[in-house]
């Protein structure tokens, strides 16, 4: 199937890809979208009806860890840290004036 790219598809596209480009390389993205579509082409040519979708190229199971807290409250040795502290929190400087 011939993929004809048109200079309307390729001012399109550079105005959703918010691209100014010169003559040469219009030219240029012409050629390389026909280019692209063509493989693309090729690729749906391939028979594939014996083979399962798939989102991973391994196979992948859940891989997430159970949330487990493993420090634990430690309070004071968080606010040890601090310049200053109050009831038990860190004591800022006000940012916003009332």
């Amino acid at each position: 199937m011939a993929n004809i790219i048109t200079d309307e598809m390729i001012d399109y596209v550079g105005i959703l890809a918010k691209l100014e480009l010169s003559e040469e390389e219009k030219e240029q993205a012409k050629k390389d979208m026909s280019r692209m579509l063509d493989y693309i082409d090729q690729l749906n040519e391939l028979d594939t009806s014996g083979t399962e979708p798939l989102s991973h190229i391994f196979p992948i199971q859940n891989v997430f860890r159970e949330d487990v807290v493993t420090n634990g409250d430690d309070r004071e040795a968080i606010l040890s840290n601090a310049p200053e502290q109050k009831d038990g929190a860190f004591k800022v400087p006000k940012t916003v004036e009332s």
